[in-house]
């Protein structure tokens, strides 16, 4: 094993004619590293800002923000024939499905992999110290992707994030083996390569009903709390920062609860001399609207039946138990997606619930007589 101080430079790619001679080299590889890098806590709108992806001898570092396409990078990530080892895929594929439309065929999860065999820390850093020794310096991971040029330390600790882990891969294969979930795992990496990514852009999605804290506000203060987040979410884009680096959510609650009419109320509600100086008058003219608006009226949420409820939780129930013994989380022995199905379809026969289950054959089979005694499904008779 190579340590970090021995490695050699990452190739940088930053022009189409290394993108391009990249793909080329990496479309012979049948397994590739891959992470990315965004700027969710520097943007309005987050974007990917680097893909890192390693082989057993290269590591690159692939700069979106120096390309203006990336088409090249598309059968890498679609090909059946191309292994993509991620570390906690969901986030990684939501951000390139979302910036770049790529889509998935062949993920292997290196995080869900060790949820599955049980580890109690499945963080990358930890992972890479319990099997390899090596300490990441973990001061670059709310850094400013976004920024260019990237400094010497970035660089490090991005081609850190993939290039152990094909051998952690090859590591963690043998352990899924050896405990017998080998095709628990494969099921729950086939799943991972669609996520659900209808809100990977930042919508109001009603404003002030996203807030906690809000059924503690009268209906005129709700009506302002909403004005409130109309004019934050316009600061926001206009400045290009992340909503909580204009005001936080629990600020921007006080300040509707408070109704102030001048910058020293606003002081007492807890705006910093800062905040009321960049957004001190918007937020009084947004307070002014709300006081003289339309009450908001709260979205209609679908109740879901006593009887639904009381099938999710059993079924969470004993998949908790079953976790325990186990020695995984209980996710990990029924996701949410299967238990939301089942509570919601309430199959009556094992054919109705087999079909519901049919992308978990592992599960259907290990579990499957359990979880028909949860439900009442009795078994069919020949």
């Amino acid at each position: 094993m190579t340590l970090p101080n021995q490695l050699p430079a990452p190739i940088l790619v930053d022009t189409h004619s290394a993108l391009r001679s990249m793909a080329q080299e990496l479309a012979h590889e049948p397994r590739l590293a891959v992470d990315t890098e965004a700027n969710s806590l520097h943007a309005y709108r987050e974007r990917v800002c680097l893909i890192q992806f390693s082989t057993p001898k290269t590591d690159y570092l692939v700069d979106p923000l120096a390309l203006d396409d990336l088409t090249y990078l598309a059968p890498l990530f679609s090909s059946p024939h191309i292994e993509i080892i991620f570390h906690a895929a969901e986030y990684d594929v939501l951000g390139l499905q979302r910036d770049f439309d790529f889509s998935f065929h062949n993920i292997f999860d290196t995080m869900q992999a060790a949820r599955i065999l049980g580890y109690k820390q499945v963080g990358l850093g930890k992972l890479l110290a319990e099997k390899f020794g090596i300490d990441v310096d973990k001061h670059n991971q709310k850094a400013d992707w976004g920024q260019r040029p990237l400094t010497a330390s970035l660089i490090d600790y991005a081609r850190l994030d993939t290039h152990y882990l094909i051998e952690l891969r090859d590591m963690l294969e043998v352990e899924l083996h050896a405990k017998g979930r080998w095709q628990l795992a494969q099921e729950d990496f086939a799943r991972g390569c669609f996520v659900n990514n209808s809100n990977s852009h930042r919508t109001l999605r009603g404003g002030w009903e996203r807030i906690d804290g809000r059924l503690d506000l009268n209906q005129r203060q709700q009506t302002i709390l909403n004005e409130l987040c109309v004019n934050r979410e316009r600061m926001a884009e206009r400045l290009n920062r992340p909503l909580f680096k204009v005001v936080d959510d629990r600020l921007l609650l006080r300040v509707a609860q408070a109704e102030p009419r001048s910058f020293e109320q606003l002081a007492a509600a807890g705006l910093t001399e800062r905040q009321i100086h960049r957004f001190g008058r918007g937020l009084l003219e947004a307070v002014e609207r709300g006081i003289n608006a339309r009450l908001v009226q709260a979205s209609e949420v679908e109740r879901v039946s006593d009887a639904e409820l009381n099938r999710i939780h059993k079924l969470k129930t004993w998949r908790k138990k079953r976790g325990e013994e186990m020695g995984v989380e209980s996710d990990v022995i029924l996701p949410r997606v299967i238990v939301q199905a089942l509570a919601e379809g309430n199959p009556r026969t094992p054919a109705n619930m087999q079909k519901m289950m049919e992308y978990s054959p592992w599960r259907l089979e290990n579990f499957g007589s359990e979880i028909m005694d949860i439900l009442g499904i009795k078994p069919e008779t020949a």
